[in-house]
């Protein structure tokens, strides 16, 4: 039997504004990496213009398997002819860059004979890889 007053001016409080704070900066965390990892999500009404040039962008990819198979596109060309299919995707597409998947057994030269032909046709060229972990 509890014979003791029940102190009724006491009560129990959660304190709310750390937490506040705490969200407020995760949210803007996560709205700035949002942002960042997907450059395209904001859509923007731009002004038009008459005398502006359109400017097409094209990303390509070139693979290299290791029995030395070159592929554009998913199509598969021959050596001798790269330098004119990527000649073809050039007058295209202004801008254009090529992803280079190469597999990790073909040797270096084969990857820089592709580079070379990029930099003759004054292409931009990224080599993709695949990351450690």
């Amino acid at each position: 039997m509890n014979l003791r007053k029940k102190k009724r001016g006491a009560s129990a409080e959660v304190h709310t504004s750390a937490m506040n704070d705490i969200m407020f900066f995760l949210l803007l965390f996560f709205l700035i990496a949002s942002t960042v990892t997907n450059p395209n999500v904001i859509k923007l009404l731009l002004p038009k213009s008459s005398s502006g040039q359109s400017v097409s962008k094209k990303t390509i990819t070139v693979s290299i398997t290791k029995d030395l198979k070159y592929y554009v596109d998913k199509k598969e060309v021959a050596v001798a002819d790269l330098n004119t299919t990527l000649l073809s995707y050039k007058s295209i597409a202004t801008a254009l860059t090529i992803v280079l998947y190469v597999d990790k057994t073909v040797a270096i030269q084969d990857v820089v004979q592709v580079m070379d032909i990029a930099q003759k046709l004054n292409i931009k060229l990224v080599l993709a890889t695949e990351p450690k972990g």
